[in-house]
């Protein structure tokens, strides 16, 4: 499920994604990951798509409130595109640049699972408005927490806009979120997000780690 973008990751500071469907325990996660970060020195940003700009609340508002009733796909697709522009140049590159480490709670991946599988429109189509969005920047890893769409149900009250879509378009989103990640082994950890939080936090934290070396071993090179 990939485009001919060719994908870029930032020489400075650390962006880490966390994707998943409803109820998988993203923002608890990025949460603790951010906390356990943060301890240790680390200046890491806290972030979240949709919503986490000035633009972006609104945009937020238009694609989540049930108010908005139905939307056409493609513009709901193109929304979500605005999002990621405005918070990547904004919020998110910002903070790279400076040698943050950047969290966030959805990025692309979450567009191509909901937006191109979970409304079957073309995901090449989709991915190529996206990455352009984004400037093509990836995560130099994405946390995939599993959940069978069932049982993320369960986790929350009151459903929003997708929230509210039917098992099926959920499962399908499950299948693309999975897909990707089998694609990309190298900047992609799946977990089973049935597990023991701590033990959830504790596998994301260890593969973090080499990258908070790498990236401290590039900021030296650069001083010198």
């Amino acid at each position: 499920m990939s485009s001919d973008w060719p994908g870029r990751y930032t020489d400075t500071g650390v962006f880490v994604c966390f994707e998943g469907g409803e109820g998988s325990g993203k923002s608890t996660q990025s949460r603790l990951l951010a906390d356990r970060l943060g301890a240790e020195g680390h200046e890491t940003v806290l972030t979240f798509e949709p919503g986490d700009t000035t633009v972006g609340k609104e945009l937020r508002r238009i694609v989540l409130s049930p108010e908005t009733g139905d939307l056409d796909p493609r513009t709901e697709a193109l929304l979500y595109a605005a999002d990621k522009a405005e918070h990547i140049a904004t919020l998110v590159e910002p903070a790279l640049a400076r040698g943050a480490v950047v969290i966030t709670d959805r990025y692309v991946d979450s567009t191509l699972a909901y937006q191109g599988a979970g409304r079957t429109l073309a995901v090449g189509e989709v991915e190529d408005v996206a990455r352009w969005a984004t400037g093509d920047l990836r995560p130099h890893l994405t946390v995939v927490l599993d959940l069978d769409p069932a049982d993320g149900f369960g986790r929350f009250a009151g459903r929003d806009r997708i929230e509210q879509e039917s098992l099926e378009f959920h499962q399908r989103v499950r299948a693309a979120f999975t897909a990707m990640a089998a694609a990309d082994n190298d900047h992609y950890l799946v977990l089973d997000a049935r597990a023991p939080v701590e033990e959830v936090a504790a596998r994301i934290a260890e593969r973090v780690r080499p990258l908070l070396i790498q990236a401290s071993a590039v900021a030296v090179e650069g001083e010198a």
